[in-house]
């Protein structure tokens, strides 16, 4: 059943309440409680801008738009997957009917997802996509976007794909989308470039990156150096940091369209991002939740998908399609999307650069 179609029912029953009949599409009657709705939102981390600016506040206004009643608990793991484990613990001793979990390791929460599983709450995995036995899950087509950032990277480095290496920086090993990305840059860029150095980051970590960046400039050489592949924009700016120490201006890639890498687009000093709108994925998580809370089977249209976690389960499913963002977009993309307004991006420092770019 659609949602606009339960919506009609739901003020059909309004209607009858008044009336004083027996409110059957909502399965209560007059004197009757409806059943509290309890949900978890679990993020990994605030490092990465998204969670605190987009995620959060986009999932938690869905959840009361559809569920005006609902109690929200919400838990940032700060990057520790200990911590989120006992977050999943404190979540379950509160009687949370569903946890939108977004897993900072996503095999060390399995043991906490068969714990929830056990005790019949939900799962909805968001946007990394946990192990063990989830019940839903919403992210974009991660493959795709390491395949997007890879062709970006050879389309920037044109002719000189061959002259020189490029060095590749994948992100956190804990984290499942990273190897995602990873496989879908390489399945672009294998043959076509020299990959001189190629690193995993813990955690996101910018300054790691920023460190490895240094570390691969000193061992090759800045001159062999044509491009970077950097698989978020948090890493980018760690490695962005180290070119122009190196007095540096390569090709380089992101992806989550912070605001600072859609300034650096348009300075110049980072190629490009790979937006993901966050409000979609939200969204979908959010109604996910609420109709799990009431006890309804997810409709065919909300996880059109399968897919298999890391430990075998098959998950039902939507992935989004993810968006290239460069200079001459920005407009059309993440500003019409309303992550951000021209004045946002365009500050004094940026002025020149939004006139070159028509952000105006």
């Amino acid at each position: 059943m659609t949602r606009t179609l339960r919506g009609a029912i739901a003020v059909a029953s309004t209607v009858a309440l008044s009336m004083g009949v027996v409110a059957t599409a909502t399965g209560t009657s007059p004197g009757q409680a409806k059943q509290e709705i309890k949900i978890g939102l679990l993020l990994p981390e605030s490092k990465t801008t998204r969670y605190e600016k987009f995620d959060r506040p986009y999932i938690e206004q869905k959840i009361k738009e559809l569920a005006p009643d609902a109690q929200i608990d919400y838990y940032n793991a700060a990057e520790s997957a200990t911590t989120q484990q006992q977050q999943v613990n404190t979540a379950l001793a509160k009687g949370d009917q569903v946890l939108i979990l977004d897993a900072v390791d996503a095999k060390s929460i399995q043991s906490s997802v068969e714990k929830a599983n056990k005790a019949g709450v939900k799962i909805v995995a968001y946007d990394r996509l946990a192990q063990g036995p989830v019940d839903a899950y919403v992210s974009y087509d991660n493959r795709k976007v390491g395949e997007l950032q890879g062709r970006a990277l050879l389309d920037a480095l044109g002719d000189k794909a061959e002259s020189g290496e490029i060095v590749m920086h994948n992100g956190s090993p804990t984290d499942p989308n990273a190897a995602e990305f990873k496989a879908g840059a390489h399945s672009v860029l294998d043959g076509k470039v020299k990959i001189g150095k190629e690193y995993d980051t813990p955690n996101w970590d910018p300054n790691n990156a920023n460190q490895q960046m240094s570390g691969a400039i000193s061992a090759l050489g800045k001159d062999k150096i044509v491009g970077v592949y950097s698989a978020n924009d948090g890493l980018a700016a760690g490695i962005a940091t180290a070119l122009k120490a190196a007095g540096m201006n390569v090709p380089l890639t992101g992806q989550d369209a912070q605001l600072d890498a859609i300034q650096r687009i348009l300075l110049g000093t980072q190629t490009i991002t790979v937006e993901k709108p966050y409000k979609p994925e939200a969204d979908i998580a959010a109604t996910m939740a609420v109709d799990l809370a009431e006890g309804k089977q997810l409709p065919d249209d909300l996880t059109p998908v399968t897919v298999t976690s890391g430990s075998g389960q098959k998950v039902p499913a939507t992935l989004l399609t993810p968006v290239v963002v460069d200079k001459d977009n920005i407009k059309d993309t993440v500003v019409k999307d309303g992550l951000y307004t021209v004045d946002e991006i365009c500050t004094p420092a940026y002025a020149d650069a939004c006139k070159e770019a028509g952000l105006e």
